[in-house]
Order: structure tokens, then sequence, then C-alpha cells
């Protein structure tokens, strides 16, 4: 049996009111496909152009499920400086 791997990835996606969605993925440009077609997140529904504008790679589903959680619970300003490449991810116990 052969056992595939994957990568998981959080990450940010901006919408034309300049909010930031976050969400998880094991293939970012597929899932980023998937919303700008209308097929991801209800809440991304109708507001476009969306703009991926981080991701990061953090290994298991486990694990992204958990700074997704994290990022969600984070203010605007810190999500943004996550964009900005001047914050840090969250803390994960």
């Amino acid at each position: 049996m052969n056992t595939i791997v994957s990568e998981w990835s959080v990450y940010l996606i901006r919408t034309r009111l300049n909010s930031l969605y976050c969400g998880i993925t094991n293939n970012v440009e597929r899932r980023f496909a998937a919303h700008q077609t209308g097929k991801g997140a209800k809440y991304l529904k109708g507001k476009g152009p969306l703009t991926l504008e981080w991701s990061h790679q953090v290994g298991s589903k486990s694990l992204a499920l958990k700074y997704e959680y994290r990022i969600k619970k984070m203010t605007k300003v810190a999500k943004e400086a996550l964009v900005n490449q001047t914050g840090s991810l969250p803390t994960i116990d």
C-alpha cells in the first residue's frame, strides 16, 4: 500500500472589502482556484476579486487546524503583520 504524504498549509485570502479569510489545505493553488470560482467557502462567495495574500506550510492536517483556529482568533492588525512578514505565527501548545 502506498502512503501519500501531503504537506498541509494555512493561508489568508483578501476580499475586495479588505477582509482576510483564513483556511487550510494540502494544495494551496487548487483551493484558491476553487474559492475564485465560487466553489470554496460560502464566506467568500460574491466578495471577489480575491487575492491570496499569505500561506505557510505547517506539516500535518492536525497542526494546520490548530494554526487556523489560532489565526482566526487574531486581530486584523496581527493578521496583516503575518501578510507583511512582520508578525509571527501564534504558538501552538
